[in-house]
């Protein structure tokens, strides 16, 4: 990685020049950009703080004393307004493709001995997965593949919502409503099925409310005195109670939405080491409330609840535990964390979560914190935005949200419009189309999701994000494609490229891109930023086509630039490929 090449190299000349303590040899290495002149720049300006000296004085002892020591790697510098310009020689990079191009693991960082879990999904039992889903999911799956391609061994884990009120609420409505209608005698997806009878509830619930406030009572008693939501309440108190007819009707319908996740899952690529569930998590932490009741981290007031103050962090005041002694979802948390590090003594635990989530991750970490737990701080909240649509936002209980399934039909249908637009299909198997349309389609949805940066929101335009000539999967799909399809036709075996290979300046600058990509895999995990690597690959696909739009590879000047070029194809097609796959995203062989 030439930047950590130049920064150690500057670190050493520093010592040998200034006796500079190591630990102050603090300065920023830089990819220079296309307006200058040179491949990577020295930032000095913190150095010149310490040292006291002229920028262009230290630039000239700086860089002639690293070019006098590595004029294998530095053919050149110049020094700008406090920024010192090395170019590189270009047999670093003739080297680089003669080791790499075919390298499927270029750019990827051995084994560090540390351990981390990513949570995310987090679906509950009452609906199909939404749009909102899938931004969780890619960024969960993405930011784990990332990280393991940084060294780290991954642990993905999931949580399934699947009890609570909201749970009670389809359970009812299917008693009322169905008929005993199933899945199978309705041919429905086990999720939608369930789903629809949440909706059910919720409407029935707004027109017994609109019926009493019509009888006289106001909106506050209506919701509280409707039978229905009396029903549902009493049917969670069974379940709790363990009500056996009440169980198994709770265990058949969430079988009818795993069954129905399950699809969804396998559709988009999404898969967990370890799936935990709300039933067998929800008394988990009661034994560290006492613990810190014991410690005075908690406090119990005189109705027997516990609670935890926070004001001097500039929160509040949190309940911990019910009067009646039932956890709530702070206790929940604590407790499923503590699991989390007895089974798999992780050194991190990521929540992929959404924003609206951020003070209670805060408050979760900080109770931790307090009570002295091992893995406190380790706890980190993934925040995201939500997903809105052109028309707003989604809501569950009106049946407005976007279902996953339906937006990737969307998808697939809308991929084979424009594929089949710009009439390249006409040699392809019905089979080997089905499979392109997929690849394309769902490749499109990841990637217009992981583009943006997780901490903003974002609104999603399926028509948008299938543009052939934008910011968009399909758009370096077809970059892949076209090398694979130039490599297939000019390939019969490569030779080594001369060290001493000149090189065209485009094609040294896309060894340059090519060779930053370790360095972008590294910053990506640093940020837990998908959208980094998505917004490299898109720069990477567009200046190849540059490239490839200048310079011949099949009827290059010689037969050395020839085997130059289909080296520097091959390696940008590992490097598509590899940055595609951390995506969770396929790429087809021909387009």
């Amino acid at each position: 990685m030439l930047s950590s090449i130049i920064r150690d190299k500057t670190k050493a000349a520093l010592i040998h020049l200034y006796g500079i303590e190591t630990e102050k040899c603090e300065f920023q290495v830089n990819p220079i950009k296309q307006d200058f002149t040179g491949d990577y720049t020295i930032v000095l300006f913190s150095l010149i703080k310490i040292l006291k000296i002229s920028p262009d004085k230290l630039g000239t002892e700086l860089g002639e004393y690293l070019l006098k020591e590595n004029n294998h790697l530095i053919s050149e510098f110049s020094i700008i307004k406090g920024f010192l310009n090395l170019t590189i020689e270009s047999s670093y990079f003739v080297d680089l493709l003669n080791k790499s191009y075919q390298d499927v693991c270029f750019g990827k960082l051995p084994l560090n001995g540390k351990r981390i879990m990513v949570e995310y999904s987090s679906p509950n039992t009452n609906k199909p997965l939404h749009l909102g889903h899938l931004r969780n999911n890619f960024l969960g799956w993405s930011i784990a593949e990332i990280l393991k391609a940084n060294g780290y061994e991954i642990v993905k884990s999931c949580i399934v919502n699947d009890r609570g009120i909201h749970i009670c609420k389809s359970m009812i409505a299917w008693l009322r409503y169905a008929n005993g209608a199933t899945p199978s005698s309705t041919e429905m997806k086990g999720d939608h099925f369930v789903g629809d009878y949440y909706v059910k509830f919720n409407d029935a619930y707004k027109q017994e409310v609109e019926d009493l406030i019509a009888k006289g009572l106001d909106k506050t008693s209506a919701e509280k005195e409707a039978p229905i939501m009396k029903e549902t309440q009493q049917m969670l108190l069974d379940w709790e109670n363990g009500k056996e007819d009440v169980m198994n009707l709770w265990r058949k319908m969430n079988q009818w939405v795993y069954g129905g996740f399950d699809v969804t899952y396998e559709r988009i690529g999404s898969d967990f080491d370890k799936t935990y569930y709300e039933s067998d998590t929800y008394l988990l932490g009661k034994d560290t409330v006492n613990l810190g009741l014991e410690k005075k981290v908690f406090y119990k007031k005189d109705d027997g609840s516990v609670w935890i103050d926070l004001t001097d962090e500039g929160l509040d005041e949190k309940l911990v535990l019910r009067k009646d002694g039932t956890s709530v979802y702070i206790t929940q948390d604590i407790g499923l964390a503590q699991k989390k590090y007895e089974e798999y003594k992780i050194d991190q635990s990521i929540y992929v979560i959404g924003d609206e989530q951020n003070y209670h991750m805060k408050v979760l970490q900080l109770i931790c914190k307090k009570l002295g737990l091992p893995y406190a701080s380790g706890i980190h909240h993934l925040s995201y935005g939500m997903v809105e649509l052109p028309t707003g936002k989604m809501k569950s209980r009106e049946g407005t949200v976007v279902d996953a399934d339906d937006l990737i039909k969307e998808m697939i249908s809308i991929s084979s419009q424009h594929t089949q637009s710009l009439g390249k299909v006409n040699d392809f198997e019905e089979d080997d189309l089905t499979t392109l349309y997929d690849t394309i389609g769902i490749g499109a949805l990841k990637f217009f999701l992981l583009r943006v940066d997780p901490k903003k929101k974002m609104i999603f335009n399926p028509e948008e994000s299938i543009d052939f000539h934008g910011f968009t999967g399909p758009f370096v799909q077809y970059a892949y494609a076209r090398i694979r399809s130039i490599l297939r036709k000019n390939i019969t075996e490569i030779a080594p490229c001369p060290l001493n290979s000149e090189l065209l300046p485009m094609e040294k600058e896309l060894l340059l891109l090519l060779e930053q990509y370790e360095t972008i895999l590294i910053q990506s995990a640093h940020e837990l930023n998908p959208s980094i690597i998505a917004i490299y690959l898109f720069q990477l696909a567009q200046l190849f086509n540059s490239f490839y739009a200048a310079h011949s590879i099949s009827n290059a000047e010689t037969e050395e630039k020839k085997q130059l070029r289909l080296k520097i194809s091959s390696l940008t097609s590992v490097v598509l490929s590899s940055g595609m796959q951390l995506l969770g995203i396929k790429m087809p062989e021909k387009m």
